[in-house]
């Protein structure tokens, strides 16, 4: 089996078995697809099936030269998971990555903005022009929901249930979730939906989607990034951030308010409650709170 083949086999397998998103897939894609670019630059000519421990363990030795310490864990990660189904198909009886271990990096904190830096944000936009009241509602949506940006461009009419409070979230691997929504936030896509996107000539295919740049198309992933850093600097915030600061500022105001990490796995939608228990990390000022509160002995 040659390495394209053997790389296809794998992209459907983590799309039907796994579940993952389009994104995943390509970033697991490229990083197996380095090791294939390693193996043609030293003219190594081992196909998946028989690739050697030792050409796997040169290959993660020049890691350090190209690229940083987070990155060459994830690629590590990505090949062990590759080779695993390498085996589980049958197409090997071990996997060369097995002694290899990832370098230590710590748990990435999420970055956060305060809720007045997130007023700041908003008040900064321009509600004058047509894509004010739009901008305004995406940042609304993005903080009040807690999506992820492709989420959020994903967001369709039909995915609004005003009169029940939720909006239903496509996430990760196409896995659907409802999330409360506010009356603010409601508020802001109606204004939006009423005054704005009523008068866009929309292209057909986009009909249903919330969000529409002015030509009456889906907006980017990369036109909300830069909405954001415009808004940034406009009101002089030194803080590096992206459409996913918000989504960590919500999971982050929650919990500091005391809101159920649950809950706010479900609202995330989170596979694991490992994942949404990093923000146990970010503000741990409210938990002395919750113990003299709740604690049996308190009174003692």
């Amino acid at each position: 089996m040659k390495w394209q083949q053997a790389l296809e086999d794998y992209q459907l397998y983590l799309k039907l078995e796994r579940g993952l998103s389009v994104n995943s897939i390509e970033n697991y894609s490229l990083d197996i697809q380095k090791l294939v670019n390693f193996l043609k630059e030293h003219q190594l000519d081992e196909r998946p099936q028989v690739i050697y421990k030792e050409t796997v363990q040169r290959f993660v030795y020049e890691l350090p030269s190209m690229v940083n310490a987070r990155s060459q864990a994830r690629i590590i990660s990505g090949l062990k998971g590759f080779f695993n189904y390498m085996m589980f198909e049958g197409y090997r009886d071990d996997n060369p990555m097995d002694l290899i271990e990832a370098p230590k990096i710590g748990r990435k904190l999420p970055d956060t903005l305060s809720k007045d830096e997130i007023d700041d944000l908003i008040k900064a936009i321009d509600l004058s022009k047509p894509e004010g009241e739009r901008n305004r509602a995406i940042l609304e949506t993005l903080y009040s929901c807690g999506l992820r940006v492709s989420e959020l461009t994903h967001l369709r009419l039909s995915d609004l249930y005003f009169d029940e409070g939720f909006v239903k979230v496509t996430g990760k691997g196409d896995k659907q979730r409802f999330v409360p929504i506010s009356n603010i936030n409601k508020k802001y896509i109606e204004s939006y939906r009423k005054h704005i996107r009523v008068h866009l000539k929309i292209e057909p295919g986009h009909e249903d989607v919330l969000f529409l740049n002015r030509r009456g198309k889906q907006l980017t992933r990369a036109m909300i990034f830069t909405i954001i850093k415009r808004l940034a600097k406009k009101i002089g915030l030194e803080k590096k951030i992206s459409p996913h600061t918000f989504r960590h500022s919500f999971a982050t105001h929650l919990l500091t308010a005391g809101a159920d990490l649950r809950a706010i796995q479900q609202m995330l939608g989170h596979e694991s409650i490992t994942t949404t228990e990093v923000y146990m990390h970010v503000d741990r000022s409210h938990l002395s709170e919750v113990l003299q509160r709740f604690h049996p002995r308190k009174d003692y």
